[in-house]
């Protein structure tokens, strides 16, 4: 077992790591963010994963281009499309309600682990969000719990935008559908967004680290091979996807050997260029209509 095994337990203590590549992020002089709470919230263990070779600087730019395209993706929904309340799926230590500039009528809701919450709760104890903040407990894997959840939320909201960021990665495809089919079930839920990954990159990733970030104790399970068919049964359509390597570069945040990728994808036919751009990105979904049960 590597170092970072023993640091990553479970699939909540990457929320540590992803933390810590936050507050690296707004350390830069030319950070493209600024996360005043990450060092905090990600703790001593934060800085001793970031310190593996398996988490080490070099590897941040993924969450750090990821957090970036999902700022744009909230700001633009609640300034540009009248979301008056954000749902936020297994939130771990996101601080955007504390660090966006969010309108103050705004309603956010972190859900997740009981024991998570209550840490972020006591670290942002004396901090002033910026919108109306609040937490519901929830295991999103008990089917109950989780209809339960949505459907309060949906009764108290007009246009809900939904956040996913690095959890759909982490479920099996039928837990991703029965999820999409629950959200789908409330009419107020307009939007959801998540990042992504093809079957190429959890290949890759594979081989390297064991299904995952946090190897065996947190593999990632879901990359359909095609993410728009995935959805459309169970009453979503893409409204968005933003390629990982085209943000990355627009960005200056790219992968060690990137120019090689690029070199390579220069003697390919544009239909595979469109094709490799869809490998790994964020995604933006919207309503679609009445969903199915999965088969």
């Amino acid at each position: 077992m590597s170092p970072a095994d023993e640091l990553i337990r479970n699939v909540s203590d990457t929320a540590i790591w992803v933390a810590m590549y936050r507050a690296l992020e707004s350390e830069r002089p030319d950070a493209l963010f600024h996360d005043p709470f990450a060092r905090r919230l990600s703790g001593e263990r934060g800085e001793r994963i970031a310190s593996t070779r398996e988490f080490g600087r070099g590897r941040s730019w993924p969450i750090v281009v990821r957090t970036c395209v999902f700022d744009e993706f909230v700001l633009n929904a609640v300034n540009n499309d009248g979301v008056d309340t954000v749902l936020n799926l297994a939130a771990g230590l996101d601080a955007r309600p504390w660090r966006l500039p969010l309108p103050a009528t705004l309603r956010w809701i972190d859900v997740d682990l009981p024991e998570m919450l209550g840490y972020k709760q006591q670290a942002m104890a004396a901090e002033l969000p910026q919108c109306r903040y609040e937490t519901r407990a929830a295991d999103l894997r008990e089917e109950a719990a989780r209809r339960a959840l949505f459907g309060e939320i949906g009764a108290g909201s007009r246009a809900t935008l939904v956040i996913s960021e690095g959890l759909i990665i982490y479920l099996q495809p039928e837990a991703v559908a029965a999820l999409a089919i629950d959200l789908a079930a409330q009419p107020a839920f307009r939007w959801w967004m998540f990042d992504l990954l093809s079957p190429q990159i959890l290949a890759r990733i594979s081989r390297s680290r064991g299904n995952g970030p946090g190897g065996p104790n947190s593999p990632f399970l879901f990359a359909p091979a095609d993410s728009m068919r995935f959805f459309a049964p169970y009453g979503w359509r893409e409204r968005e996807f933003r390629s990982m390597w085209a943000d990355s570069k627009r960005l200056n945040r790219r992968m060690p050997g990137a120019w090689f990728f690029d070199l390579m994808f220069s003697f390919q036919s544009p239909e595979r260029r469109q094709r490799a751009s869809r490998m790994a990105g964020n995604v933006m979904l919207e309503r679609a209509g009445t969903a199915s049960s999965p088969a």
